[in-house]
């Protein structure tokens, strides 16, 4: 049985690395070390137009959108909070396209962080731009440039209430946090303060989101139930193999098909 491919959302920013200063499209290894550890393949997906994202979530078992920069507050109505970071538009209206072709065919999602505030903001939801203002301390951004660990608890009866029952320390680091829930979302987990730490959807099979980050192994309950569901996606219908052998005969220069009409 094939592994599950799975595209991880990427940022697009000036790296250096050796010699080189130079734009780049990158993502913290450990998202791809977790997932490959879950028996997930994995291909990332720099900001794109956002019109090509439907064909290239046809080609994906599940996604993931990871973490990093602020939504821009323009999504949802809101003018920028002096903490709130620059706009980071191209991957914005990048990540809403990926993200709206994920549900639109039902593909598993998992937001990380800013994944899952763009989730919610998608669906039509605010964000707290800064947290510390409502919650009155920083525990859940102590320390620039590092994750901490805080406890949060999750909702008995959703998806990660089964996968994470109880209370339990995970890794934060995020001064923002979802404010008005969105359409087709609830709550699955929050903090002692009750800030909101996990959403999911209940019009979709596998389409949750976390505040926290799982990829740095202090919950990887999350990460396989992911891999697990992607699993089921690229097994879902017969011909899943057979359509994706197709689209790489069809991208060779040597080879030319006739596509059966169904």
């Amino acid at each position: 049985m094939p592994k599950p491919l799975i595209g991880l959302t990427t940022y697009l920013t000036d790296a250096q690395w050796g010699e080189w200063e130079l734009p780049a499209a990158l993502l913290p290894a450990a998202y791809i070390s977790c997932l490959q550890v879950a028996g997930g393949h994995v291909v990332l997906l720099p900001p794109d137009a956002p019109e090509v994202a439907a064909d290239v979530v046809a080609r994906l078992d599940a996604i993931v959108l990871t973490g990093g920069e602020d939504v821009d507050p323009a999504l949802y109505g809101a003018q920028p909070h002096p903490c709130t970071g620059p706009p980071v538009r191209e991957r914005d209206r990048w990540e809403r396209a990926v993200l709206a072709a994920g549900l639109a065919r039902d593909v598993p999602v998992l937001g990380v962080c800013r994944g899952m505030q763009l989730m919610n903001v998608h669906a039509g939801g605010t964000l707290i731009q800064h947290l510390p203002d409502e919650v009155g301390h920083h525990g859940h951004n102590p320390y620039g440039g590092h994750f901490a660990p805080h406890a949060v608890t999750t909702v008995p009866g959703t998806r990660i209430g089964a996968l994470l029952p109880g209370t339990r320390q995970v890794a934060t680091h995020h001064h923002q946090a979802v404010a008005s829930l969105g359409a087709g979302l609830v709550v699955s987990a929050r903090t002692a303060d009750g800030t909101i730490e996990a959403i999911e959807s209940n019009r979709h099979r596998f389409v949750v989101g976390v505040q926290w980050h799982p990829e740095m192994a202090f919950d990887s309950a999350v990460v396989y139930a992911l891999v697990a569901a992607a699993g089921s996606t690229a097994n879902a219908t017969p011909d899943r193999t057979v359509e994706r052998k197709a689209r790489a005969r069809r991208s060779s220069p040597d080879v030319t098909v006739s596509t059966p009409v169904s």
